[in-house]
């Protein structure tokens, strides 16, 4: 994460801040604050004081990660050289006002379910260099953070299963060929598939694109042949907050939202110097 964010500085910097190095005395020293323009769950700040504290910037916490947020709140106030706050000032509020944004979906998804034993997570539909960022805010929000990177678990999706074979001959070879210390998930798409996935010992099934109605029937035939207890069953795919109830008044373990990351709107926040 240090050095996605060193390159950060580096792309936004260019070769030197001449608004600032024009305009700005050298070695003038100022208080400055950043202020909600919005209303959310805040994530990143504790990212974005390191990175101000690391150029020398004396940093005050007013509200910390996780906290309900409301417009003009204050978020932190700091002190030091005007040159180097305004040049960390881009790169630190795009950081968390992303952050934030996807923490306050996550927020919202998990609280809608608050009353169901289910678990929300992301995927890794995240922004490219920045999945961890997005990770760290989606735990800030409440909702898991599924695999961080592809070496967390075996997960045997539609274009695995479309280069080997059928779901349950990916499903095989993963189990030979996958240290026992590895979860192995696997993506099916019909009832049949999940039967055999979850009588073949797949630690998760994923249903993906199901309606709620074949999520109910592949939930009654896992039931009937006393089997559901084998595996943990996750519902993905095009999942709102207007179906996510849909779902997980079935009873499955996991419904996994790629819109949290992929989708989610920065809140707004701003830097004000004195």
């Amino acid at each position: 994460m240090d050095k996605i964010i060193e390159y950060m500085l580096a792309e936004d910097e260019g070769f030197g801040d001449i608004t600032s190095n024009a305009v700005v005395e050298e070695g003038k020293t100022v208080k400055a604050y950043i202020v909600s323009k919005d209303e959310g769950i805040l994530a990143g700040n504790k990212i974005i004081r390191d990175l101000f504290e690391e150029f020398g910037i004396k940093v005050t916490f007013w509200m910390k990660d996780g906290s309900e947020i409301s417009k003009d709140d204050l978020l932190m106030s700091m002190q030091g050289d005007a040159r180097t706050i305004l040049l960390l000032e881009r790169t630190a509020l795009n950081l968390v006002m992303r952050m934030s944004g996807v923490a306050t979906a996550a927020n919202h998804y998990v609280s809608l379910i608050k009353d169901s034993d289910v678990r929300v997570a992301g995927t890794r539909k995240t922004s490219p260099a920045i999945g961890k960022f997005d990770k760290y805010a989606l735990k800030v929000g409440g909702a898991d953070t599924h695999r961080f990177a592809l070496d967390d678990m075996v997960l045997i999706k539609d274009n695995h299963i479309a280069a080997c074979g059928t779901p349950l001959e990916a499903l095989l070879k993963a189990k030979q060929n996958t240290s026992f210390s590895k979860k192995i998930e696997i993506e099916v798409e019909s009832l049949d598939d999940a039967v055999e996935c979850v009588k073949n010992g797949a630690d998760i099934v994923m249903l993906d694109n199901m309606s709620p109605d074949e999520v109910k029937e592949v939930i009654g035939e896992l039931e009937k042949l006393n089997i559901r207890q084998n595996s943990l069953i996750e519902v993905s795919g095009g999942i709102t907050d207007e179906t996510i109830m849909d779902y997980a008044d079935l009873g499955v373990d996991i419904i996994s939202i790629g819109a949290l990351t992929h989708s989610s709107r920065s809140l707004n926040f701003s830097l004000r110097m004195e």
